[in-house]
């Protein structure tokens, strides 16, 4: 069953003297301020596209390394992951970083990097964003 998930953003004025706000409708969850300099300068309290790229690359890439280490017979007691996402203004988006820890019993450091592997390659949002680079770090800990 396909899913649709909508979000809508209010804009008034100019690039860079404008500003918006963002809102998450399906979730309901909120609405967030966006504005030119909390996105090529410092957020000062706003969000950015870049921002919710990055929220939405974690939470899939998490998603999909629980489930391939699942699949694999070594369910994660606990992934942490972080996604970095570069944005130069003129150019776009120039490289996402995703750094992910995991606590995974019974895994070998080289195991566990070969799933975060997979799940950077096959999570629906890293396919989204193949027009960029994607690196990956990956930490077995403790």
């Amino acid at each position: 069953m396909a899913t649709t998930r909508t979000a809508t953003t209010q804009w008034k004025g100019a690039l860079l003297d404008g500003s918006g706000t963002v809102s998450l409708d399906s979730s309901g969850v909120g609405t967030f301020d966006v504005s030119w300099p909390s996105r090529a300068e410092q957020a000062n309290g706003k969000t950015s596209p870049e921002e919710l790229i990055a929220a939405a690359h974690s939470s899939c890439f998490s998603m999909a390394l629980s489930n391939g280490l699942a699949k694999a017979g070594t369910p994660p007691q606990s992934l942490e992951t972080r996604a970095d996402v570069t944005f130069q203004p003129g150019e776009g988006i120039t490289g996402i970083v995703i750094s992910v820890r995991g606590q995974v019993p019974g895994i070998s450091a080289e195991d566990f990097q070969q799933a975060a592997e997979g799940a950077k390659a096959n999570c629906p949002v890293s396919k989204a964003l193949t027009g960029t680079t994607i690196t990956l770090n990956a930490e077995l800990v403790g």
